[in-house]
């Protein structure tokens, strides 16, 4: 290369690691705005909307971790969430309502769910894989809705409150937002650090050329079903925190649909990218409110 390309190329990267840099910047400061952003004026619907953002932003970020890190779609993905939410509602009403169990609880019938589901699905391809996904939410939410003894059909499940160490937990609105967006960090920082990391870069090789990957040794079935159960787990967690200021879960948390719009929520804000979910959960739900709103004035002007 001449001195002219070398220093054409060294200018080029100036920029580019400039808004590295910029971008690393908004990520820190996107978290420290939301925790001061009710003191700063933002009501409880503002903090109702963005709990329900982060909600869904960490449901598409792990969901991202399949179709944007390993090339598998999913169309089952709130069949996950909704084993979560139940598990959490069952474990609170049933056995305890410490906070810390129920969640731990949520996550490992996640886990475990996971893996024959996900043992199955990774062995066929594209289509066939999408199609065993969405068999499975669909099955999630016939249980749901037809085991009225259990999960209270479809009038749903009350919850009761949440607790840690017998002391009442996340009993306001103000609770609730702190404990979902410190759970949103600490989502985004893991799943980030997956997609950066040596699983990360293999789960990547296998979704650009999976017969190279396996031909250089790698057990691509294994990382697969890794990638699976993580995700599955994750959206199992954050079904139960959910339920931690719903107080309530349905059946339809496990519909075909939510997982349809999960997955429109990724596709929008970019596959593949750390913070493409965020944004498309952001630009969906506020799409979805604003929509609700001129209907409602629409009505209301017709009346």
């Amino acid at each position: 290369m001449t001195e002219l390309g070398t220093s054409l190329a060294a200018e080029e990267r100036i920029p580019r690691r400039a808004y590295g840099r910029n971008w690393e910047i908004l990520l820190w400061l996107a978290p420290i705005g939301l925790a001061i952003a009710p003191a700063a004026g933002l009501g409880n619907f503002g903090q109702s909307l963005v709990l329900e953002m982060m909600v869904f932003s960490i449901l598409a970020m792990s969901l991202n971790l399949l179709l944007g890190q390993t090339g598998l779609v999913s169309l089952g993905h709130a069949a996950f969430f909704a084993l979560g939410a139940y598990a959490a509602a069952l474990c609170a009403n049933l056995l305890t309502t410490d906070i810390l169990v129920t969640l731990i609880f949520a996550v490992a019938v996640g886990a475990i769910v996971a893996i024959p589901i996900g043992s199955l699905s990774i062995r066929l391809p594209g289509f066939y894989f999408l199609m065993i996904t969405f068999a499975f939410s669909q099955m999630v939410y016939q249980a749901a809705f037809r085991w009225a003894g259990l999960t209270g059909g479809s009038d749903g499940l009350l919850v009761s409150p949440p607790s840690l160490l017998g002391v009442p937990v996340l009993n306001n609105r103000l609770q609730l937002y702190w404990f979902t967006l410190a759970a949103f960090v600490v989502c985004f920082l893991l799943l980030r650090s997956l997609s950066n990391s040596g699983f990360g870069q293999v789960l990547a090789g296998i979704r650009e050329n999976t017969r190279r990957m396996r031909a250089l040794g790698y057990n691509v079935r294994a990382y697969k079903l890794a990638a699976f159960t993580i995700s599955a787990s994750i959206a199992a967690f954050i079904g139960a925190v959910y339920v931690q200021f719903s107080l309530f879960v349905s059946p339809d948390t496990a519909h075909w649909v939510q997982s349809a719009t999960v997955l429109v929520m990724v596709l929008i804000g970019g596959a593949g990218s750390n913070i493409g979910p965020v944004i498309g959960a952001t630009a969906i739900l506020l799409l979805q409110h604003l929509m609700t709103s001129l209907l409602r004035d629409l009505c209301g002007l017709r009346g």
